[in-house]
Order: structure tokens, then sequence, then C-alpha cells
């Protein structure tokens, strides 16, 4: 049996950085959000898979950890009261009366709202994991398919493998607190950005870092589920042994839309299909922003989201005040609830 259902104006699904932000513009315009996340936590990848990763490409910060942003976010949020509903996920949406629509989760919370946000980034996602005998013995303790806390790995001998921007970057940040790390690829290019890949020579160049390239996971040698060694295999069949307490495969993540497949929504490669100028979908009164959101010339940044979020919202009092006018004021003449103006 349901609940009572909540009633809102925006039902937001995705509590990262792009539906944080979903929340403060929606907010600007006196539309009430109601915010619901699979994860137990706000904040999304940034919070479950990088929270002590830095952000370079946020204005006004050169440089920002990525749980920072999501804590700055939260508070820009907080002045308009989101109810948060963390820890379940929407399994259905439905038409509900007066062009409503209507969220079921899994936890059986039902909300009635006028409009909806998808901002589930990559939708459900987990970690592709190497094809490794036995590895489910090391995982949770030698072997992470993450890094939330640098400090876990201080002093300890870390091999990564991978060849993206994850890997990459937390090569570089970890080889400053770990006794010595590892990096194995089966190509010398990284995919990385091109200052880290050419960073991550220079360390190695220097002797500070270790490339194993080209070479693959092959096995893993430890007891009780501590790793002692990671066993790696040229394309020749050649085999290396490198001494490891940790070992981080960085292979991407693997995507489900989940539910969302099923709500009538055009689909594009797992990525839901806007209109550019609204980001509204093919569904009267639902809006997708955020990396799940594709449209012709698309840019998988936070920032690209955080305007899609303000395109949306003001989109959305349409939707929810039909023939009202919408005077545009900036955040600068109208200011913030409970600030000082």
């Amino acid at each position: 049996m349901t609940n009572t259902p909540h009633t809102t104006d925006v039902a937001v699904i995705g509590a990262g950085p792009v539906g944080l932000f979903a929340v403060f513009e929606c907010g600007m315009l006196n539309l009430k959000c109601h915010v619901i996340d699979a994860l137990e936590m706000i904040g999304g990848q940034c919070s479950a898979l990088y929270p002590e990763k830095p952000i370079y490409d946020i204005p006004g910060y050169p440089e920002i950890m990525a749980g920072d942003l999501v804590e700055r976010l939260e508070a820009q949020a907080a002045p308009f009261d989101p109810v948060y509903h963390l820890n379940q996920q929407v399994t259905a949406l439905e038409p509900a009366d007066g062009g409503r629509w209507r969220l079921t989760t899994g936890a059986g919370t039902v909300i009635d709202a006028g409009a909806v946000f998808v901002a589930a980034g990559v939708g459900a996602f987990g970690p592709n994991r190497p094809p490794l005998d036995g590895i489910e013995a090391y995982e949770g303790r030698s072997v992470h398919y993450l890094v939330r806390r640098r400090e876990d790995f201080r002093n300890k001998k870390v091999v990564i493998a991978g060849g993206g921007d994850s890997a990459v970057d937390w090569a570089l940040s970890l080889a400053e607190v770990a006794e010595r790390v590892a990096v194995v690829h089966r190509r010398p290019k990284f995919r990385a950005a091109p200052g880290s890949a050419e960073k991550l020579n220079e360390l190695a160049a220097a002797g500070a870092i270790d490339l194993v390239i080209p070479f693959q996971l092959a096995g893993l040698e430890g007891d009780g589920g501590v790793l002692s060694t990671v066993v790696v295999r040229d394309l020749d069949g050649g085999e290396r042994r490198l001494d490891a307490d940790v070992l981080l495969p960085f292979f991407g993540l693997a995507q489900n839309l989940g539910p969302i497949a099923r709500w009538g929504l055009n689909l594009d490669r797992n990525h839901i299909v806007v209109d550019p100028a609204t980001c509204a979908t093919n569904q009267t009164g639902i809006f997708a922003i955020g990396d799940i959101a594709t449209y012709p010339g698309k840019l998988k940044l936070i920032l690209s989201g955080f305007s899609e979020a303000a395109m949306a919202a003001h989109a959305a009092y349409g939707v929810l005040h039909p023939g009202e006018a919408l005077h545009f004021e900036y955040s600068t003449t109208k200011g913030v609830p409970g600030k000082a103006g």
C-alpha cells in the first residue's frame, strides 16, 4: 500500500549537482520541489564516486572539490525548503488529472507533480568490473572502484588500471600520498585530458609513477581479501607481477536507465531527446536536464546542466501557470529568500 501522495510543483528525479541547482532555479520562480534519488545521499556521482576529486570548470572556482560543490549547491537550494526522498528509486511515472504527473517510488512514496525534471545523470550506474577470477573476495577491502578519501591510500602500494580521466587524475593525486603508484594500461596513449596525460608522463619520467604499458590485468594474489600482488600480461603473453596493497580498476560505469526506459520518452542511445531551447521532452510537463539529456551540440559538462536547469525551470513555469506572463528578474534585483538584498 502506498502512502498519502505528496503534492508539489516540480518533482526532480536525481539529486546530483544539476538536480540541486534546478531546485534553486525553480525556487526563484516560486516553484516548490520534491527531489528523489536512488542513492542514500545527495550529490550523485560527485558524492558517491569522487567527493575528494577536484573540479576545474565550475565558473568562479578555479578549483573545487566535488564534495564541496555539492555542499554549496545544497546551501543554495536550502532557502526554498526542498523535500528530499533519498535511497528510493522512481519506479513509475504516470499521467494524473489536470495534466499533472504521478510518481511512485520503490519505497511506496507517491508524489503528485505539475512538472517533472529528469536529472538522473547516467541513470542507475555501477562500475565495469574487470573479468578476474576471485575478484569478489577482494572488493571493498583491497579492490575499490572509487576513491572517497585520499588519505585511505596513504603509504600504500597502489595499482591503478585504466586509461581515462579517472585513472589519470587519481594517479596524479594519489602519487602525493601513496608509497608507490603503478598505472596499468593496454596502450601508450591515454584518453584523459591532454594536460593531465602530459603531467602523468612527466611524473613517470621522473620516476614518481610507474607506467606499466602495454599490459592488461591478468590475476590477483593475496589471502583473506588482502591483496599482495597484481598480475599483468602484455599482448604477447608475457607476465609481470606488481606488488600491491590496493587495486583501483577504472573502466568506466555501466549505464542502465532502469524504469526511465518505460516512461514513453524519446530515447537516443540511453539518453532522453529534448528541445534545446526548453529541455522539454516529447511528454508535456516532463523535462530532462544534465547528462541524461541530449540534443545537437550537447556538451556533457556540469555548467551545461546548470544552464539547462534554468531553461527548464522557466519553461515549467509556463506549464504550471498557462497564460500567465513571467516577468524575468535577475537575482541581483529580486534577491533570494532569507538573504539581505
